[in-house]
């Protein structure tokens, strides 16, 4: 099973999964974007302004995805931000075609919430990244009305991230308990 968080940078994406990872058994965070980093070095000379735009980022989460559960199985947390509906649509696919079920939450913040949280991050990675995050809060409103389709949108503009990964342990819980019933 993939718990994939979405939404865009600042929203409590990476903090809620750590919470998650201890609320749902056999779960453990894999992160997408370490997927990106490992093709720049092979596709640097293919131009783009995002990895997701690589056509084998998409295809290898899915096959890593598959990979990991295969071996180790449990729950895989997924925090990654993606914008593009078709990207999502192949990952998804993707994804159940190997009959690995997938709950999709975009954890959503208003505006200045996210602008808040942006300068405020003081992690050295956030550090160098601000202009990139808050360059890609319009795309992410412009992105929402699929993604309200895709997904469940959890509100995390005053809820801690503790609260935000119980309320998403629950829900895969009835989900799954749902599923296994019918």
């Amino acid at each position: 099973m993939i718990v994939w968080l979405n939404g865009t940078f600042g929203a409590g994406k990476t903090t809620t999964s750590r919470e998650l990872t201890g609320l749902l058994p056999q779960a453990r965070i894999f992160d997408s974007e370490e997927v990106g980093l490992m093709l720049r070095h092979v596709l640097d000379s293919v131009p783009c302004t995002n990895f997701q735009e690589w056509t084998p980022w998409r295809g290898l989460v899915v096959e890593t995805a598959a990979q990991v559960l295969d071996y180790v199985g449990g729950v895989l947390v997924v925090p990654q931000t993606v914008l593009t509906a078709e990207y999502w649509t192949e990952i998804r696919a993707g994804l159940a075609a190997r009959g690995i079920p997938v709950h999709h939450f975009v954890l959503h913040t208003d505006r200045d919430t996210l602008t808040t949280r942006i300068h405020t991050d003081t992690a050295p990675e956030s550090l160098s990244a601000v202009r990139w995050r808050l360059d890609h809060l319009t795309p992410y409103e412009e992105a929402l009305p699929w993604l309200r389709r895709e997904a469940t949108v959890l509100d995390t503009t005053h809820v801690p991230p503790a609260a935000v990964a119980r309320t998403i342990a629950d829900t895969v819980r009835a989900n799954s308990a749902r599923s296994t019933a019918v």
